[in-house]
């Protein structure tokens, strides 16, 4: 690939260092001056970038790797050729997640684009906001009255913060979202064209038509959050939309009104929750997942991709499916019609139809 000029390499860091930051050993301390620079697959990693291996499916990959080093579990560091040095970590994904963010920390979060410093003249705040120092805003943002944003907060270009929105310290707010009704913690991550605290969808049928629910929760927003571009939370009805510390939330994600998602949970792409479901902790939900109102997912649930959940899912389970059930029920189900379908498709004495 060629030169990348929208994350430039680092300026190098020697091995042992590295070694030293993500809490992994050096294999071998003679390689300790080794320089590394990038983060790069092992298919293409050339000298100065760091790969890692998971698993030895990799191998035939590491026969061409020209990597200066590799990040892998002690298990699998036969695998590396003698010339390539080895850092040895219990979690390599993590490690090398660690080292990535150590090469290029402005792929981290949304970069504030401007060249803006302060405040751009071209913002509009109102007086009664109060904005701690070193907050960043950018040209053609809007800051409604009453509004706190803590130190260190970046708000995007063409954002919209509403009266009486609390931000805490060190978010970063991409360009063209828009926040209202919400209360943010601290680190929070908000990406382009996110939609925070609209009104959610309630209507009660009436004698000439819909007759429309007033909306007049709020959205509450724990440490460390992300959310990803276009992804769209409801504030609540009566009660609070909250996403709890820690949780990532995927790109294109619909979050309805009074949704409660406990701590560190995942949310894949295209995922839709329906009002008043409560999700646990540390739950992975796969792209596409449809999820109903009002259901409970318990702590730890893995959730397959495009699955539909209509029931309360028992914490600690794996499921898949539409409607959802175990995952190895799940998969049963889709060897047998899948075999159902060859048996179908073929003419006495083993011929294939057309």
């Amino acid at each position: 690939m060629e030169q990348n000029v929208f994350f430039l390499p680092h300026e190098g860091l020697k091995l042992a260092e590295l070694a030293e930051f993500l809490g992994a050993e050096l294999a071998n301390p003679d390689h300790a001056d080794v320089v590394v620079r990038s983060v790069a697959p092992i298919s293409r990693a050339r000298a100065g970038d760091i790969c890692y291996i998971l698993s030895r499916r990799n191998r035939d990959e590491l026969a061409t790797c020209e990597a200066s080093a590799v990040i892998c579990d002690k298990a699998l560091a036969d695998l590396i050729p003698p010339h390539i040095p080895v850092i040895l970590s219990s979690n390599p994904h993590a490690a090398f997640a660690m080292a990535g963010g150590l090469f290029y920390p402005a792929a981290l979060r949304p970069v504030v684009f401007s060249g803006e410093s302060e405040i751009a003249p071209s913002a509009v705040i109102d007086p009664s906001a109060k904005l701690e120092k070193g907050v960043i805003v950018e040209p053609m943002a809007v800051i409604g009255a009453h509004a706190e944003i803590g130190e260190g907060t970046r708000i995007g270009a063409h954002s919209i913060i509403g009266p009486n929105v609390k931000i805490g310290r060190d978010c970063s707010i991409a360009a063209g979202a828009s926040i209202l009704c919400a209360l943010l913690g601290n680190g929070v991550i908000i990406h382009n064209g996110a939609r925070i605290g609209q009104d959610g969808f309630g209507y009660a049928p009436g004698p000439r038509g819909m007759i429309k629910i007033v909306q007049i929760g709020r959205v509450i927003i724990q440490d460390n959050v992300e959310i990803g571009a276009n992804t769209t939370i409801d504030r609540g009805a009566m009660d609070d939309t909250v996403i709890g510390e820690g949780t990532k939330i995927d790109n294109q994600v619909q979050i309805g009104h009074n949704v409660q998602i406990g701590r560190h949970c995942a949310i894949v792409a295209q995922v839709g929750i329906a009002g008043s479901a409560k999700i646990g902790n540390g739950v992975q939900i796969g792209g596409q997942v449809g999820i109903k109102g009002h259901v409970t997912i318990g702590d730890g649930v893995q959730i397959a991709a495009k699955s539909g959940i209509m029931t309360d899912l028992a914490a600690g389970g794996q499921y898949g499916g539409t409607p959802a059930r175990p995952l190895n029920d799940y998969l049963r189900d889709v060897a047998q019609q899948m075999s159902k379908t060859k048996l179908r498709g073929k003419k006495p004495g083993g011929e294939q139809n057309d």
